[in-house]
């Protein structure tokens, strides 16, 4: 049988869904196109610069910031991971050295970045209000809150 996770170990019937943030949802998006858009542009440095640099080094590099990114993903709810992720925008953005065109597609790749953490934040506040007011009304009116429907 397969091991349960915290999350389900501690799961009771009528427990509320425990609300994602969307903000890590956003971020994590960003950070597997962006492992994608290096592991390619990684074969198209290797096909182009194989006589400048070393294949390995060229495919070792390429792919390990393919895979930190990935990692990255996994780390987005600590308070450092979003600094991670500033971090590899950055380290993106700075692969237009080897290859310029990636400049640009870093600078873009940071603006989507920069709009998806803004636009999470904003989301999460929200819908915490959301669920406060929700809170509130429920208990203003527990007999309609407990049926879930109006008389």
């Amino acid at each position: 049988m397969a091991r349960l996770t915290k999350a389900q170990r501690e799961w009771r019937p009528g427990m509320p869904k425990k609300r994602r943030s969307t903000k890590v949802m956003f971020a994590s998006t960003v950070l597997l196109l962006e492992a994608f858009v290096i592991f390619f542009a990684t074969l198209a440095v290797f096909g182009l610069r194989r006589g400048e640099f070393p294949p390995a080094l060229i495919l070792g590099v390429g792919i390990a910031l393919s895979a930190v990114m990935v990692l990255a993903c996994a780390v987005l709810r600590k308070p450092w991971g979003i600094g991670l992720g500033w971090v590899l925008q950055v380290v993106l953005i700075l692969t237009g050295i080897i290859e310029p065109a990636m400049f640009l597609v870093g600078v873009l790749f940071g603006i989507c970045w920069w709009y998806g953490i803004r636009t999470g934040i904003r989301i999460d506040r929200e819908a915490g209000e959301r669920e406060r007011e929700q809170a509130a009304w429920e208990a203003a009116h527990p007999d309609q809150a407990a049926g879930g429907q109006a008389p």
